[in-house]
């Protein structure tokens, strides 16, 4: 019979590690025996195992000594640890160590089958929803890459090529074109798939907090740094740092990221020691950033550091062959992801589609055909259900975002009241931020002023709706 899990129990005591083992193996838990923390790192180094018994008290390196050193092997490897010295600081310096639960001799054969069921149920429910979201992405990116167009397949092509170097990439275009896909796209495709992409939004972080951000900082470096923390330059090491928004970047941050560039190398805000970093940067702007080094916002060498390879996203007007496509698939998408029953988009109102500018591109094209086939009466979706909130006219003057008319359009539906409040208000500011955006051509400090909103305010309403590039 297969084993249900592989245990390595390590205790400096003969006849505990015996007595666990005979308990465990009574549960088809096959069990390997350790008998100090040396022996269970070169044990754990060169086999698996599903999770890991270790006593507090032993000689040489100590129980916590070997729970760290295990956790820096595998962050997910279940560490119960087990002693006869129990107090509740240790339990607290275990479990802030990273070990899954704490249980103290003399122990029961239930009480540790059952830690360890539970530990083992948590991580196979933990490495499915990994599994589930990974699958997730995947289906995502794919479908948010249909495109049968010349200028798509430009995009595909230029993938293809960079995903297997370390090249820099500089993804320019509009806003809701899918610059954030695109690096992922190469991420994914290429031989750091495994690691950690890190995405990070640069207009988004408070300019005081850039560098801590970053490249983290050591315990004390600063009022309020209690403790040290990994930056996530640091985090990306071995993976990919996509820096969206990268013309938001300080032009003190400007200087210092370069010089990671260069050196490969990060040092932690209140460290004097650097160490090496393993990057594949991409980055991306929807703004025009040989202008902006032209007008000193943008450093002139940084810029041609991220400017190796091009990739131009072009904006759904330049291919709106794909809109029939992508249309019927997010169709399917917001029927599933609702339940909504059977939909489908009529000739007609595939037309319609075509001729709009549709300025907020492939993002824009997502939000209107899910709100269509949410507020649609029927199994037909036709001109009438769609709703572009006169997208890319002026709005009138006093009313910059165009709310009062955008109130007197709202669907039948919300009228008779077949949505709750909060509904209703999401969905119209979401619309609104949406035109303030527009009106200030993606420019997110006019945007927060003809709102009346802070800088900071409006960001976190845009990453709360998914309006951000």
């Amino acid at each position: 019979m297969r084993p249900a899990a592989n245990i390595l129990i390590v205790d400096d005591e003969e006849h505990i590690r015996r007595i666990m083992s005979i308990m465990l193996g009574k549960k088809n838990y096959a069990c390997s025996l350790a008998a100090s923390a040396e022996e269970a790192l070169r044990m754990v180094s060169g086999q698996s195992f599903d999770a890991v018994f270790t006593d507090l008290k032993m000689p040489g390196l100590d129980g916590l000594a070997l729970l760290a050193r295990l956790k820096a092997m595998d962050p997910d490897l279940v560490v119960i640890v087990v002693t006869a010295f129990a107090s509740m600081e240790t339990a607290i310096a275990a479990m802030k160590a990273g070990a899954y639960d704490y249980i103290a001799k003399p122990f029961n054969e239930e009480e540790m089958v059952l830690v360890l069921e539970k530990a083992l149920e948590r991580n196979r429910l933990l490495s499915e929803n990994r599994r589930l979201k990974k699958q997730m992405a995947e289906r995502l990116d794919k479908a948010s890459f249909l495109g049968e167009s010349p200028a798509m397949q430009r995009v595909f092509d230029v993938i293809k090529r960079v995903a297997d170097t370390k090249a820099t990439v500089l993804i320019t275009g509009e806003s809701g074109t899918g610059k954030e896909l695109a690096a992922r796209s190469i991420h994914q495709n290429g031989p750091r798939k495994e690691r950690a992409f890190v995405a990070v939004n640069c207009g988004a972080i408070p300019a005081n907090l850039v560098e801590s951000e970053f490249f983290g900082h050591a315990k004390g470096a600063f009022t309020g740094a209690e403790k040290a923390k990994e930056g996530l330059i640091a985090e990306a090491d071995g993976g990919t740092l996509f820096l969206d928004e990268v013309s938001e970047l300080p032009l003190e941050m400007q200087v210092k990221f370069l010089r990671v560039l260069q050196e490969e190398e990060v040092r932690r805000v209140g460290e004097n020691a650097s160490r090496k970093v393993d990057l594949r940067v991409v980055a991306a702007t929807n703004r025009n950033l040989e202008r902006e080094v032209q007008e000193g916002r943008f450093r002139e060498d940084l810029f041609y550091r991220l400017n190796v390879i091009r990739l131009a996203m072009p904006p759904l007007r330049e291919r709106r062959e794909d809109i029939p496509m992508l249309a019927r698939h997010f169709l399917d998408e917001a029927v599933a992801k609702h339940q909504l029953g059977k939909k489908r988009l009529t000739p007609a109102a595939l037309r319609e589609l075509g001729l709009h500018p549709l300025p907020g591109n492939v993002r824009a094209l997502r939000n209107i055909i899910e709100q269509a086939a949410i507020m649609g009466d029927s199994e037909e979706i036709g001109p009438k259900d769609l709703i572009f909130g006169d997208e890319g006219e002026n709005p009138p003057e006093g009313d910059p975002v165009g709310s009062g008319e955008l109130l007197l359009r709202l669907p039948q539906a919300w009228t008779d009241l077949k949505l709750s409040l909060r509904t209703v208000t999401e969905a119209t500011e979401k619309e609104i931020i949406r035109r303030a955006l527009s009106a200030a051509k993606g420019n997110r400090t006019k945007a927060a002023g003809i709102l009346g909103l802070s800088r900071r305010a409006l960001i976190t309403k845009i990453q709360l709706y998914g309006l951000g590039a």
